[in-house]
């Protein structure tokens, strides 16, 4: 089999008589899908594929097994729910018996991480030819000479067609993420929303990395021309991808990175960018990867005749996304790497119309806001959700975060310290009123807001001190209406707005209470302030 690591399937206990693919490059992948009807290209070369009823991430179907290794590591609770021994060992016998009937597999040998000191190895087998070109896209890629004597450190088994037993397996549905960290097997089932490789790969590496004292984040980045590194957390539909894909600055990454001693690297080779009424003028980096050869486009609306797409139709999901490669995006740093960063800028869509557009953070803010993770829910991106609903996402990826909450931010705390680093509060969400009633931010002025942090110049302006919440306003940026810059005064109906924002200090008082004894006074007293 060309391509193939001296470590077979068979000698990790994998039996299998299929045909195998092993490590195809892009075009062969796509030749394959399209051949194996799993897809079909568009216009100008993209593969368009449909993820069936799974349309996001199934977060309520993922466990953990609960054994020796875990037990006291993971933050056991409604994210991070266990699976016993027993039935991994079920779901697995199961898992390679059905593996053991296909007639064809694609095998996939990939680094989890851009730096080698901090890299993880992971091997993929899919069924479907357009996962494996997925998971190709999104992670690492070894070099050739690399791939002979890979060793995986970690392997995913991605089923689609396996429907899991509830009974049997002790998991919720017919779908199942189940990752066995004593075992360094991650078996998914029962969806093909290709997503779940690249996020069981994430919560891998936060578990791995604090080890090393190396902060996980989920986080876009990128390096502005004097070589400043900025980070930007942020949950789904926050704009991390768009934000970050700035032409005068280079592309690190769009989602997923870890924070050493000495870099910001990224812990992919591709980005995932949702893609539902994409625009070529608010977005134009990321809609030229539309028109691309090795491009994978999930659920989005393609004429069949003409094979034009339809980036304003929802009709399949409004969770339509794409994926490529990062070099895709004009002027990505070559090694996906940047130094340490000059500026964190925590990402947030709120909801109720409150925040104002950009905040200066105190590290004591910073660490508060980040164990908060305040955002909202953009719809389609879980199952369920089906309009914007305010949520707390601790550390910006709760879903993801196997450790406690304090772990992170205690690490993010001290590189914070240790770098002297910037700490900004961008809302992306609404102004004018809350979700229905206003309207989205918009994006320019969000840019141009980004843009004086970054170089520096918003440090010089006026700031004030917001009443909710006691971080640091600007009263003046030059190129944004002033008036979009205080909230209240967006708002047709002060008392409302004030109304609405103590409820929302409400929230965060009663959702940090679960982190009061975790962290300093000081954190605690950056407390927004009730009435």
């Amino acid at each position: 089999m060309p391509n193939a690591s001296s470590i077979s399937l068979n000698d990790q206990g994998f039996h299998n008589s299929a045909e195998q693919h092993w490590n195809l490059g892009t075009a062969a992948l796509v030749e394959a899908a399209v051949s194996r009807g799993e897809g079909h290209l568009a216009k100008d070369g993209p593969l368009v594929v449909e993820t069936g009823a799974h349309t996001g991430r199934s977060a309520n179907d993922k466990f953990i097994v609960r054994d020796d290794e875990t037990e006291n590591s993971v933050w056991w609770g409604k994210t991070n729910k266990s699976m016993t021994s027993e039935q991994f060992t079920a779901l697995k016998v199961d898992f390679l018996a059905a593996l053991k009937e296909k007639d064809t597999l694609f095998v996939q040998d990939l680094f989890g991480g851009s730096q080698p000191e901090h890299r993880v190895n992971v091997r993929v087998i899919n069924e479907k030819a357009w996962h494996n070109l997925f998971i190709r896209t999104m992670l690492v890629r070894p070099e050739a000479e690399e791939l002979a004597g890979f060793a995986p450190e970690y392997t995913i088994i991605d089923l689609p067609s396996f429907k899991a037993d509830p009974e049997r397996h002790g998991c919720r549905s017919e779908t199942v993420i189940a990752v066995n960290l004593t075992e360094k097997l991650i078996l998914i089932g029962g969806t093909a929303y290709a997503g779940e490789m690249k996020k069981s790969v994430f919560g891998l590496l936060n578990y791995l990395l604090p080890l090393d004292s190396v902060m996980p984040m989920h986080c876009s980045s990128n390096i502005g021309p004097e070589g400043d590194t900025a980070i930007f957390f942020g949950l789904s539909g926050t704009g991390k991808t768009t934000l970050s894909a700035d032409a005068s600055r280079t592309l690190i990454g769009d989602d997923e990175h870890g924070w050493s001693d000495t870099a910001v690297f990224n812990f992919e080779g591709g980005c995932y960018a949702k893609m539902i009424r994409l625009s070529e003028e608010a977005e134009p980096e990321i809609y030229a990867t539309t028109r691309r050869f090795g491009t994978v486009l999930e659920n989005v609306v393609m004429d069949p005749d003409t094979r034009e797409l339809d980036f304003d139709d929802n009709s399949k999901a409004e969770n339509t996304r794409g994926a490529y490669p990062i070099d895709f995006i004009p002027n990505t740093s070559e090694k996906n790497m940047g130094p340490v960063p000059k500026n964190i800028i925590m990402l947030t869509a709120d909801a109720f119309g409150v925040l104002p557009p950009i905040s200066r953070l105190t590290p004591e803010q910073a660490m508060y806001h980040f164990l908060s993770g305040y955002t909202a829910k953009v719809a389609g991106t879980e199952i369920g959700v089906t309009e914007p609903e305010a949520t707390f996402s601790t550390c910006f990826g709760a879903p993801f975060m196997p450790r406690h909450p304090s772990v992170y931010g205690n690490l993010l705390k001290e590189r914070i310290a240790k770098g002297g680093v910037r700490c900004w509060l961008v809302n992306t969400g609404w102004t004018g009123g809350k979700y229905g009633e206003g309207s989205r931010m918009p994006i320019k002025a969000t840019r141009a807001l980004l843009n004086a942090a970054l170089d520096g110049s918003l440090n010089d302006g006026e700031f004030r001190i917001d009443e909710n919440f006691g971080f640091e306003v600007p009263v003046t940026v030059p190129g944004v209406d002033s008036a979009i810059l205080d909230p209240r005064s967006t708002w047709s109906d002060a008392a409302a707005y004030d109304e609405t924002a103590q409820k929302l200090v409400k929230l965060f008082i009663d959702n940090f209470e679960q982190f009061a004894e975790h962290v300093d006074a000081n954190v605690r007293e950056a407390a927004p302030t009730a009435a």
